[in-house]
């Protein structure tokens, strides 16, 4: 038999994703997964109390022509149907606070729910079918990006967006009714739609915010291209330019393809999934709270530290240590969220770091900058990554005394995961910034409630704001 003609992962992903019953997923992962969207809600309409939500809505209505009926989570806007998944999933990632699989260094329900939503309401599909396609394309995003092995941040691709565009594309396409052909065939349309660059950490810009949305978009087009007949690749992955040889070039090599397909429908890396107890890169968590233990612990004054050095993963150094110069002195908030020198210094200072440390006035503080001038970094050769995001933090004091304390497994990791009660409290906080607690309570019980008995439709419209 030739290599044309042998199975492929596409083939695997796409039997997969066309062939799941709702009642072959797990209750407890179906609960799972309902908390899971209600954090990425709760942050959705955190995050339109901000601006780069507003200039947002405003270029996504503009490409909508100024009209469109679909609602979109948190606003009263209506956009056209890809247009508001754009906004959604910005919306979800805005503020970098949403979920992560650990392995696979993806923000996967950012842009798997918001293609989900969308294409269901589309669809006409009821909240069942809604959750079963968002744990499908939960699974197959989170394997997919574990093949890499945390090689694509290495090589500067973002895998939020472009393993992202893979996993909705199966996520629309079993809602839109494909065959696994049909959806084999648009994975490898999908192909030519995943992105997403790392560009930004140069300078915090703000194009990481919108590559899950466009993630989602992506998934619809490949996926209705496919269910009109048009041919995609059969080697979208494994192939000589499919997605790993193509975007990870000679570190392909360390992957593992094994992982795109391995323990399909047995394991369920969904559960394993991350909430962040911060709104900062998970790759700083650790240092975070590194540095707030050693604050409480000590009494600590930023009067009394002479240095501090943090140690991080080899692999996250690209991303959250530099380049160092905006990295001591962030020129906005989205630079303070990938920043260790700062995270550390904030925690350090005030013994948290929440949305209120990502204000102008925060980011202007110059005690904060002072100490955050004083944070050095270094490789931690004992760390587990990608399996923990771990951290240590070392102070160093005017007397001479050395204080370190080390969080080797990162909160909210799978072995210290947030409950889906702590998913809750954090969901009310985040909402008490721009709704009433009667609204939220309402929203929340929406949300808990997908899968039994609820349009999609329906919830569509429940998440977006009363005009």
């Amino acid at each position: 038999m030739s290599n044309d003609r042998m199975p492929t992962i596409a083939d695997a992903l796409g039997g997969f994703a066309a062939s799941l019953r709702p009642d072959d997923i797990p209750e407890p992962v179906r609960e799972r997964a309902r908390h899971l969207i209600l954090d990425a809600v709760g942050i959705a309409h955190a995050s339109t109390h901000y601006e780069f939500a507003h200039r947002s809505l405003s270029a996504a209505q503009e490409l909508s022509g100024g009209g469109g009926t679909t609602p979109v989570i948190a606003l009263t806007a209506r956009l056209a149907p890809r247009d508001a998944m754009l906004m959604n999933g910005l919306l979800i990632h805005g503020l970098d606070y949403d979920d992560t699989h650990a392995a696979g260094v993806i923000h996967a329900t950012a842009s798997t729910f918001p293609c989900a939503l969308g294409t269901a309401a589309l669809a006409g599909a009821d909240g069942e079918a809604l959750l079963a396609a968002y744990v499908a394309g939960m699974e197959v995003g989170a394997r997919l990006a574990s093949v890499a092995k945390g090689g694509f941040h290495q090589v500067g691709f973002h895998p939020t967006g472009l393993v992202g565009a893979f996993a909705c594309t199966l996520v629309a396409g079993r809602l839109l009714g494909l065959n696994a052909a049909q959806l084999a065939s648009a994975q490898g349309i999908a192909l030519s739609m995943g992105s997403g660059s790392l560009e930004f950490l140069q300078d915090g810009a703000w194009t990481k915010r919108m590559h899950p949305g466009w993630a989602a978009g992506a998934g619809l087009t490949a996926a209705t291209m496919a269910r009109h007949g048009f041919v995609g690749p059969r080697q979208a992955y494994e192939g000589r330019f499919g997605l790993f040889n193509s975007h990870l070039g000679p570190l392909a090599r360390d992957g593992d393809l094994g992982l795109a397909t391995a323990g399909l429908g047995e394991v369920w890396e969904l559960a394993k999934v991350n909430v962040k107890p911060l709104p900062a890169c998970h790759f700083t968590h650790a240092c975070a709270d590194a540095a707030a233990i050693l604050r409480e612990r000590h009494g600590l004054r930023p009067q009394q530290i002479r240095s501090v050095r943090a140690l991080v993963p080899a692999e996250v150094v690209k991303t959250v240590c530099e380049p160092v110069a905006t990295k001591k002195r962030p020129q906005n908030s989205y630079d303070a969220q990938f920043s260790i020198p700062y995270i550390v210094a904030t925690a350090l200072i005030r013994g948290r770091f929440g949305l209120a440390e990502l204000d102008e006035s925060a980011l202007r503080d110059e005690a904060t900058l002072a100490l955050a001038a004083k944070v050095e970094y270094e490789v931690d050769s004992d760390s587990p990554f990608p399996k923990y995001y771990s951290g240590e933090v070392i102070v160093t004091l005017d007397d001479g005394r050395e204080l370190r304390h080390r969080e080797h497994v990162n909160r909210g990791g799978e072995e210290r995961p947030i409950t889906n009660a702590d998913v809750v409290r954090k969901y009310d906080e985040n909402m008490a910034l721009v709704a009433s607690p009667a609204r939220a309570a309402q929203v929340r019980e929406r949300v808990l409630a997908i899968g039994k008995g609820c349009a999609a439709a329906e919830l569509q419209a429940g998440l977006a704001a009363r005009g």
